[in-house]
């Protein structure tokens, strides 16, 4: 919410003639020595479209982002060796099963390596997404590559529609006829893909963030599309072993294609979710504007901005507007603490404000 009463733009020289001092502050920062000095070099300005247009985070260099990634992305690592793990028993399988439909004559097995040919791809981004993500900021990029995580899971989520809809057409083409399956040999193939899936599946779980981060989750739900693609194609060899029902092959495939569907969806919505700047999921903005008003001093909180920079890195921006003998720096720090401890936010910067700072109407 905007408070009418700034209808101009001052400047950091004509604030001081107004006893103003804009404080905007990171929560890692112990010491609020580089505020005062982060001031001094900028402007107030409503032309910026941000509040704190001149805010170009001199404060939040190599050491912040450390911190930050330290902090959030503490289990690269682990992330990194259960993809590659995942990767390596993805792709052996793939040829496996890829070769293995084409000797049986099974829609569900080529289907599944169809499938699992886009997991591979899409594995082996995730890896190299994981890898350019923890590149240090520059002045071109001042939040790093954190994002490219992000575009690999969504592009992740997009392959999976692809490839839902390329079984439910073959699928479809051999409903009406479809062609004699060897469901022995078929069934064997399923089974040693389905235990390969299990397998790096588990090995995502126990070494990764699967929970947590978006793209190692849309790696996730590719290997899990393959586990139901091996279910699948078992219960498909095992009715048409024991009935010759050979038209059990493409049902059971669009049933496979609809779940994997389904839990496309929940990556692209989230994804798409991050990159358009919409709040976490996790955090309430009203609840995290009624605990800002709580603070001892503070009159208004407006033009309050919450973010995902990638999964597990969330940051807040915001305008408090206090009392004219506040104390800015102690209204500051309780605020960074509040942000913290009750919402889980490290990445803070605050604009402290008082009577004497006028600024217009922010667009958003």
């Amino acid at each position: 919410m905007n408070n009418p009463k700034y209808p101009g733009s001052v400047t950091h020289d004509e604030s001081q003639e107004h006893n103003h001092s804009e404080y905007s502050s990171h929560s890692d920062h112990s010491d609020h020595s580089e505020q005062h000095k982060h001031d001094t070099d900028r402007t107030v300005s409503s032309a910026g479209g941000h509040g704190h247009s001149g805010h170009q985070h001199s404060g939040h260099g190599a050491a912040d982002h450390s911190h930050s990634h330290s902090h959030s992305h503490s289990h690269a690592p682990d992330n990194k060796k259960g993809l590659l793990i995942a990767l390596i028993i993805t792709g052996g399988i793939m040829f496996l099963e890829f070769f293995g439909g084409l000797v049986t004559g099974s829609l569900a097995l080529l289907s599944d390596s169809g499938h699992m040919l886009s997991d591979t791809a899409s594995l082996a981004l995730s890896l190299v997404a994981m890898i350019i993500a923890v590149k240090p900021p520059s002045a071109k990029n001042s939040y790093g590559f954190y994002r490219f995580e992000i575009m690999a899971a969504l592009f992740n989520g997009v392959t999976l529609f692809v490839i839902a809809g390329f079984i439910m057409w073959e699928a479809y083409q051999r409903f009406f006829s479809p062609p004699a399956v060897a469901s022995g040999t078929m069934m064997l193939i399923a089974a040693v893909g389905l235990l390969a899936n299990l397998i790096s599946a588990w090995s995502l779980m126990r070494k990764s963030e699967a929970k947590d981060n978006i793209n190692i989750r849309s790696a996730y739900l590719h290997i899990m599309g393959d586990a139901l693609g091996s279910v699948g194609a078992l219960l498909a060899g095992l009715i048409m072993n024991l009935f010759s029902w050979y038209v059990a092959d493409p049902i059971i495939s669009v049933l496979v294609a609809l779940l994997i569907l389904r839990s496309a969806w929940g990556v692209i919505k989230q994804a798409f979710h991050i990159l358009m700047e919409g709040t976490p999921l996790t955090v309430n903005t009203r609840h995290v504007q009624e605990a800002l008003l709580e603070i001892e001093g503070v009159l208004d909180v407006h033009d309050l901005h919450i973010w995902t920079i990638t999964s597990g890195l969330d940051a807040l921006s915001g305008h408090l507007l206090i009392g004219d003998h506040t104390d800015h720096q102690l209204v500051l720090q309780q605020a960074i603490k509040v942000v913290e401890e009750k919402f889980g936010i490290h990445h803070t910067t605050l604009q402290i404000e008082n009577s004497s700072l006028k600024h217009g109407k922010l667009p958003v």
